[in-house]
């Protein structure tokens, strides 16, 4: 009898250590973090996508909004949350600058990278009742004027847009810290700044100012893309501007915080892929005018790292970088 009662209880407890260690993952909701307002480029990115990543892990994937400090308040929850799979982020390029302007400490090395999703080409946007007609005038009339004179907004200083805008201007001889950013939580909030007059360029990408220029409140004068962009025929590029090769922008991805157990960045790996590739999502990047580009798992992790050590290298010739 002692024997048998033994066994039994020994049964048990094997029965409650394994069952927490065989449970599948997810087991509940997901959130999915945006460091950018709703109604911008990456929130739009996201929730198409966390749509498609709901189908593929048999869960819901909410989409929350974390703004504040440039974009730093939500980039510090990705990177500070539990690793345990039940928060993601949709990063942006932000997330390999901010060392380097001095706003956090964290790196791409801070996050496990899941899959790159997006890599856009920045646009110079402007007000439909702006005096430039073309790039060109444009380009003339910031070499010209006193520094200050022209404003940009959209992004903080530093973020990948601004990267390129600045790297646009260095490349013709003008020094880019002759534009003054207005920080913003997003492209959205920084076209409402244009439209008010309160600045005079935005850089993001084309698909940020579709709504925009669909209501004729904004006009594109140039796409920073070595070629015209489908949804965008209209639109030339720096070179058919200028006449002079110039491309540049920013990148979105999902990531999660280090630490992440292999078996869910796996199973993360395998649904963020399938819901990349999905039809539902595939149109809507392409009919918005996303650009398309994926990198899974160790592959992203690559491009994290370099796109550290470049960004850490404008951001120096730019007077944008505070540590070394």
């Amino acid at each position: 009898m002692h024997t048998t009662k033994m066994m039994a209880l020994a049964s048990a407890l094997v029965g409650l250590a394994a069952g927490p260690a065989l449970a599948d993952y997810p087991e509940r909701p997901i959130t999915m973090l945006v460091s950018w307002a709703p109604g911008g480029g990456t929130d739009a990115v996201a929730r198409a996508l966390a749509a498609q990543l709901e189908k593929e892990l048999g869960t819901p994937v909410n989409v929350v909004n974390r703004t504040g400090g440039a974009g730093v308040v939500g980039h510090t929850q990705m990177v500070n949350s539990r690793p345990d799979g039940y928060t993601i982020g949709l990063a942006s390029a932000e997330l390999t600058t901010y060392y380097w302007s001095g706003t956090a400490q964290f790196t791409g090395n801070d996050v496990t990278p899941i899959a790159l999703v997006n890599l856009d080409a920045s646009a110079f946007n402007v007000g439909a009742d702006s005096e430039w007609a073309d790039l060109q005038a444009a380009l003339d009339a910031i070499a010209e004027a006193p520094a200050g004179t022209y404003k940009l907004s959209g992004m903080a200083p530093g973020a990948g847009y601004h990267l390129a805008f600045s790297g646009l201007l260095n490349s013709e001889g003008i020094d880019p810290n002759k534009v003054t950013v207005v920080p913003s939580q997003g492209a959205a909030p920084g076209f409402q700044e244009l439209a008010s007059g309160g600045v005079e360029i935005v850089p993001s990408s084309l698909p940020e100012a579709k709504a925009m220029i669909d209501a004729g409140k904004v006009k594109t004068l140039a796409v920073l893309s070595d070629d015209r962009l489908p949804a965008f025929p209209d639109v030339p590029t720096v070179n058919e501007a200028i006449g002079k090769d110039f491309s540049g922008g920013t990148w979105r991805g999902i990531v999660a915080p280090a630490g992440l157990p292999d078996d869910i960045t796996a199973t993360l790996v395998e649904a963020v892929e399938k819901a990349w590739n999905s039809e539902e999502f595939q149109s809507f990047m392409s009919e918005r005018g996303f650009g398309i580009k994926y990198l899974g798992g160790e592959e992203f992790g690559a491009y994290l790292a370099q796109q550290h050590e470049s960004n850490g290298e404008v951001m120096g010739l730019l007077g944008l970088r505070h540590r070394d």
